[in-house]
């Protein structure tokens, strides 16, 4: 009897695999970008910034740590009662800052050290009180009268310990790309929030250099960013016509925006009756010095900073009206987040497609 031939059904085999391959591997796709989505939204949920702040209470009241109920400002009797002073962890022109305790918490007490500059303290006090949010450190109580300001303290102390902090055995696994921009990004938003703040469009002047800028902020122990210091923080209105100047002294350096420099040259001795004011954009020329300090040298940190190469070219732009917004620069941040995230997650995926 003929045998019938077995070749008809392994000649469709070639057409089938790949059909059946492309489907699996789209199946594939379509649930790694799924599962993406949910892990991005975690992702900026827990290391971002959410818009709400459970910690938050109304003005006037504070609460932290593991207590549930808001509490009132501490008032002059209850500071000079109820906190104790245990040493001196910082001095600056205008105050000294003792890490104290209060009910058995660590908390950090500010005093004014410079009675010259007691209007600066003042209005680092009511920029506190007026600006109390997820982007400020947490205002606990304050003494007008003996020049005292008490904020919740946080161990790891300013952002100029940082690189120090992520050589630490305990924090070596945050010592990543993605982690240094979520740093970047939340110092951004700051920026974003000062400039869009309740009192209106303020402008972080204490950020003459890198090293000011970075004392000005503090790392929080689950690692983000907090605005530390606002005693030079001076409005801009533009209905106005009010805009500001940093200091009365002359700014030098790459550093600082070309428009806080001497426009007249080195044969006009510097005046400051002649220096033109400026607006908020001064603080957009410094976001990629400072952007630069978070990513580190990292594995993946030229690639973000690659990335990062249009928008930080555009904050660095001479004329402060062609500079991107404070919020213009967060969306860019956070679109690239999520682009090298999804290309870490799915690596290859273009080319087998």
């Amino acid at each position: 009897m003929e045998k019938k031939p077995h070749f008809v059904r392994r000649e469709f085999l070639p057409r089938e695999v790949p059909s059946i391959s492309l489907a699996l591997l789209l199946a594939t796709v379509l649930l790694l970008n799924a599962l993406l989505y949910l892990y991005l939204n975690k992702f900026y949920s827990s290391l971002g910034r959410v818009e709400t702040d459970p910690g938050l209470c109304p003005f006037g009241h504070f609460k932290f740590g593991a207590v549930k109920n808001c509490s009132p400002w501490l008032s002059c009797e209850a500071i000079n009662r109820e906190v104790r002073k245990l040493k001196c962890v910082g001095e600056g022109a205008v105050k000294k800052v003792f890490l104290s305790e209060w009910k058995e918490k660590k908390v950090v007490l500010s005093q004014l050290t410079n009675s010259e500059l007691k209007e600066d303290f003042l209005h680092g006090l009511k920029m506190l009180k007026a600006l109390q949010s997820k982007y400020v450190v947490r205002l606990l109580g304050y003494c007008e009268q003996q020049f005292t300001i008490l904020t919740e303290y946080h161990p790891l102390g300013s952002l100029r310990g940082l690189n120090e902090t992520l050589h630490i055995p305990k924090y070596k696994a945050m010592n990543t790309w993605h982690r240094r921009l979520m740093l970047a990004m939340d110092y951004v938003s700051v920026i974003r929030y000062l400039h869009s703040s309740p009192l209106g469009t303020l402008v972080m002047c204490d950020s003459n250099d890198l090293d000011k800028v970075l004392s000005q902020y503090l790392l929080t122990s689950d690692f983000h960013v907090l605005v530390n210091d606002l005693d030079a923080l001076p409005l801009v209105n533009r209905s106005a016509g009010r805009l500001v100047k940093c200091g009365h002294r002359e700014l030098q350096g790459e550093f600082v925006a070309p428009e806080q420099r001497w426009p007249y040259g080195e044969d006009v001795p510097f005046d400051d009756d002649l220096m033109p004011p400026y607006d908020e954009k001064t603080d957009i020329w410094k976001i990629p010095d400072v952007s630069n300090f978070f990513l580190g040298h990292v594995e993946g940190s030229d690639i973000v900073r690659l990335h990062l190469f249009d928008i930080h070219a555009a904050c660095k732009k001479k004329d402060p009206a062609e500079r991107p917004s404070a919020q213009e620069v967060l969306d860019t941040y956070r679109k690239i987040l999520t682009l090298l995230i999804r290309e870490a997650a799915m690596p290859g995926t273009r080319e087998m497609l």
